[in-house]
């Protein structure tokens, strides 16, 4: 059977080259990052050479850069290490849930939180950032790029604003790594998470841009370790897949190789809403990262949709991977508006840079035929 996958954005396959990267430090060059003998120091150089790439693709210093065991993790430190009781933080309705429950977490343990909310488009006005703020106000985090609808958010713009009040600027920018350039001073933020395996690198290792004098309260305590901002002995195999990876990404945007997937994107939308009646682009008419679709099949349940195109060997989502199995609605596509039903009916493609117009051509073939079926079984569509 013919299998191809759609679902870049909840993780993304090994490149080949990635994985030659990291071979040699899952055996012969196995030491301790910290020790001082020549094991140890091997490591430690590729440790430190692999930080500069993350550093390169962001547009930071080396000395900026941490490593963490993903982006989950790094966006918890940017927010449980800067704020403290009686602090304010600002965040949206859209954000992941590594955002989203921490600022609830905070809340309980006495933070003010307020939730910015979004357009039908799923577009933040910036101007909303600004009646938020406070004289309190410790953090803004927004996230750049919304991992359901691809909509990028106006973050230069944003972090303005957080300038202007003395407050510190997080994004989460974990979907427009390696999509979309990257350059923290451009973009005015404090803090900003990225993470590997969205990029072709492993799973389990990310990363925080921690602005130079932007202080920060470790939340693992042992060594050491990453400035004394992460303790924990490093994933050294997986930090050398990061950096390649990182690598091949920053390159690859310099040669412009986004175009290609957001071609192949179009001409998957274009084609679904040519084919398949009552089907719409949650998140249209804004900017979006060049591989991403969220589609609205109006009266077909999105779970059974995703399995029948599953069957049929064509691996999509219905939202954030972090919340397969939840029995509510997608939160992003509630905030933009929709009802329940129209949430429940909506899936996410998710392209990458392995995609070919071959696969896309299946999709074309495939999504069209489970959808008509579904609905023929379905006693609310008028036949």
């Amino acid at each position: 059977m013919t299998r191809v996958y759609m679902d870049a954005n909840a993780t993304t396959p090994l490149l080949p080259e990635v994985f030659e990267a990291m071979r040699p430090y899952f055996m012969e060059k196995f030491g301790n990052a910290s020790s001082v003998h020549q094991f140890g120091q091997h490591t430690r150089g590729a440790l430190e050479f692999a930080r500069a790439q993350v550093a390169l693709l962001v547009g930071a210093m080396p000395n900026e850069i941490i490593f963490t065991g993903g982006g989950t993790e790094s966006d918890n430190l940017a927010i449980f290490g800067t704020l403290k009781p009686g602090d304010h933080m600002i965040t949206s309705l859209i954000e992941h849930h590594a955002v989203s429950h921490a600022a609830d977490v905070m809340e309980k343990n006495g933070v003010e939180v307020t939730r910015i909310s979004v357009d039908a488009r799923c577009w933040i006005d910036p101007e909303s950032i600004r009646n938020a703020m406070r004289k309190n106000t410790r953090l803004v985090s927004i996230m750049a790029a919304n991992n359901e609808t691809g909509v990028m958010q106006p973050i230069e713009e944003i972090s303005k604003i957080v300038k202007e009040a003395g407050a510190l600027m997080h994004t989460d920018a974990i979907q427009i790594a390696g999509k979309s350039a990257i350059n923290v001073n451009k973009m005015g933020c404090d803090l900003l998470t990225i993470s590997g395996h969205k990029m072709h690198a492993p799973q389990g290792v990310g990363a925080l841009y921690i602005k130079k004098g932007v202080e920060l309260t470790p939340q693992m305590h042992g060594g050491s370790h990453e400035r004394s901002r992460r303790a924990g002995t490093e994933n050294v195999p997986g930090i050398v897949g990061f950096g390649c990876a990182a690598e091949i990404a920053r390159k690859s945007l310099a040669a412009g190789f986004t175009k290609p997937i957001e071609v192949l994107r179009d001409k998957l939308e274009a084609g679904l809403l040519a084919k398949v009646e009552s089907c719409a682009v949650n998140g249209a008419g804004q900017t979006r990262v060049p591989n991403t679709s969220n589609m609205r099949f109006d009266d077909v349940d999105s779970e059974a949709l995703l399995i029948a195109l599953d069957l049929k060997g064509l691996a999509v989502s219905a939202g954030s991977a972090c919340s397969s199995g939840a029995s509510e609605p997608s939160h992003v596509l509630t905030a933009m508006g929709l009802n329940q039903s129209e949430a429940r009916s909506s899936l996410r493609f998710s392209l990458c840079r392995l995609s070919t117009d071959e696969e896309v051509e299946f999709a074309l073939q495939v999504v069209p035929e489970a959808v008509a079926r579904l609905r023929s079984l379905s006693p609310t569509v008028k036949r």
